[in-house]
């Protein structure tokens, strides 16, 4: 069986390579219109960075998995078809920044339109989409087939549950595999072929199917209930620094419950990556088109949450900062939205970054992974003008030159490496009295108070240190 995935990303391109390693006997295609991410495909210098996936790459490339930017020649060829583009936030029209931009969705199933001639083809949608975007697939692809009577499709949900920095875990071990389709006798073959291809390595109770509008919501439904349980506990946070609580101990008394558990509980200076604002925000929009504002309004609460967290984060940093921060040097401590990966969408670094640059700070930015365009491209697009990033900020490879000077350290990331740093010699590097603040609740904050550090993090109020600052 060959198989082609239309998207080289960061679920096409793990998603096909866990695919060729478990099912040697069937071929896979990646392709992509892209021709320089293409050629990091074929590289040893791979266009994403994920733990394992490197080694999963290079023991499957080039024997049945490969990668191309002929769209079309993969398409024919192919007996089931993954869609695996980006479905951003649309920044402008209708549903502008709530409802997914579905163009190159719409793209991808154009090009599965032109290219097939005959035959029938299981096209997959693997993207994150809105409810009923299958049902746009279909029409799609229908049209095709009126006026070319040997072309047959059906149109499969099945998506991703990937969590970047455990992708390639989560792809080899999967807690579940959902597949939507039409409730037929031609949706069920397509949810069988399918099917056959999971069980190579995914147990059968595992793989679970349903309809496709059943499973579309799902995904919706998952990253919702995990992004509301984020913003819980950073709730709880700001109303543990207010009283003196420990957010730390009540996170795991709340998750020894087993009826609750301990799983995304851990606060945090907010949630970011590709999937959590944009697909809540999917859902707010959904809502309110089914005339349902009461349910669109409780979902909506969950990001202004997050935002909030940003920017009492932010706030907390000026005024403990003797209310100004202008001229300041701060290091900024990792950039991407997690540790292990080099995806920096909707990372809380971002906006961190700006509200500091805004009151005038000088940053300094270190991460051990994102490239420096990536940083620089980010805070442009978040910033008034060009000029002003070019003004105040500077991207630094080495964790010592990034603290050195420094009036503070701001932990955005949870890079384990930065645990490790002798914060001795960083004390002894920085300007006084040195801050450090700590928004993933990384490091071990009494140790850094015994160096003469003034230590203020996420959901515990500031101990009072020997020189009176907090």
């Amino acid at each position: 069986m060959k198989v082609c995935c239309i998207g080289a990303g960061y679920v096409g391109g793990p998603s096909c390579a866990v695919m060729a390693l478990k099912c040697p006997q069937h071929a896979f295609t990646i392709v992509d219109i892209n021709q320089k991410r293409i050629d990091a495909w074929n590289s040893d210098k791979l266009p994403i960075y994920e733990p394992g996936l490197h080694e999963v790459v290079k023991q499957v490339r080039g024997k049945n998995l490969f990668f191309s930017t002929d769209v079309a020649k993969a398409i024919t060829e192919a007996d089931i078809i993954f869609i695996s583009v980006n479905t951003p936030t649309k920044t402008f029209g209708v549903g502008k920044g709530r409802a997914a931009d579905l163009k190159f969705v719409e793209s991808a199933a154009r090009s599965i339109s032109a290219a097939v001639l005959e035959g029938h083809k299981v096209v997959v949608e693997k993207s994150t989409v809105p409810v009923k975007a299958a049902e746009s697939i279909s029409k799609i692809l229908k049209t095709s087939s009126s006026v070319k009577p040997n072309a047959s499709f059906q149109v499969l949900s099945n998506p991703e549950f990937l969590a970047e920095g455990t992708a390639i875990n989560d792809l080899l071990y999967p807690d579940r595999v959902l597949i939507g389709g039409e409730q037929s006798e031609e949706g069920q073959a397509a949810i069988e072929l399918l099917c056959s291809l999971y069980e190579s390595w995914v147990p059968g109770e595992k793989i679970i199917t349903m309809n496709t509008w059943s499973s579309e919501l799902s995904k919706l439904a998952a990253n919702a209930f995990l992004a509301q349980r984020i913003s819980s506990i950073n709730a709880i946070s700001a109303v543990c620094e207010e009283t003196g609580a420990n957010v730390q101990e009540v996170a795991h008394a709340v998750g020894t419950d087993k009826r609750i558990g301990p799983y995304f509980l851990k606060a945090s200076v907010g949630f970011g990556g590709s999937c959590f604002q944009k697909d809540v925000l999917n859902l707010v929009y959904l809502c309110e088109c089914l005339n349902l504002p009461e349910v669109a309004l409780y979902w909506q609460q969950v990001i202004n949450l997050n935002e909030y967290q940003r920017r009492r984060f932010a706030t907390k940093i000026v005024s403990s900062l003797f209310n100004t921060v202008t001229n300041k040097k701060i290091a900024i401590m990792g950039f991407a939205f997690k540790k292990d990966t080099m995806d920096t969408r909707e990372s809380s670094s971002i906006y961190i970054s700006q509200y500091l640059i805004e009151e005038g700070a000088r940053l300094t930015i270190y991460d051990p992974k994102v490239q420096d365009e990536q940083i620089d491209r980010d805070l442009k697009s978040v910033c008034e003008n060009d000029e002003l990033v070019g003004r105040h900020v500077t991207i630094s490879h080495d964790p010592y030159d990034a603290t050195q000077g420094a009036h503070a350290i701001v932990v955005c990331t949870e890079w384990d490496e930065f645990k490790t740093y002798d914060y001795e010699k960083i004390y002894q590097s920085m300007f006084k009295p040195a801050f450090i603040f700590d928004g993933r609740l990384l490091l071990d904050h009494q140790h850094l108070e015994s160096i003469g550090f003034h230590v203020q993090t996420i959901g515990k109020r500031a101990s009072v240190t020997q020189n009176g600052y907090h």
